[in-house]
């Protein structure tokens, strides 16, 4: 796992305590894009967490967004999420 990948993981970790994280680095398929010139990545994160219980997918967003803070300025690009409560996972 790359240092970036790593760091996303443990703001993750620390801020919504998930039952399940995913984050995959897919920048790889961006090479070339304007937006990845900079040097940020763009990762896709799938996340289930208590936290997210009630909440609407932009609040759910917003959690995710304020948990990663300045890595959103200093290492990533482009974020594709998807974030679920663990009543809406298929037991």
């Amino acid at each position: 796992m790359n240092g970036r990948m790593e760091r996303i993981r443990e703001r993750l970790t620390a801020a919504l305590a998930p039952r399940d994280l995913r984050v995959v680095d897919e920048s790889h398929k961006h090479v070339g894009h304007a937006g990845a010139r900079d040097g940020r990545g763009h990762f896709a994160v799938t996340i289930v967490s208590a936290a997210f219980e009630g909440q609407r997918p932009l609040e759910r967003h917003r959690q995710v967004y304020a948990a990663l803070g300045d890595l959103m300025q200093t290492d990533i690009h482009a974020l594709s999420m998807q974030a679920y409560a663990p009543s809406e996972i298929l037991q």
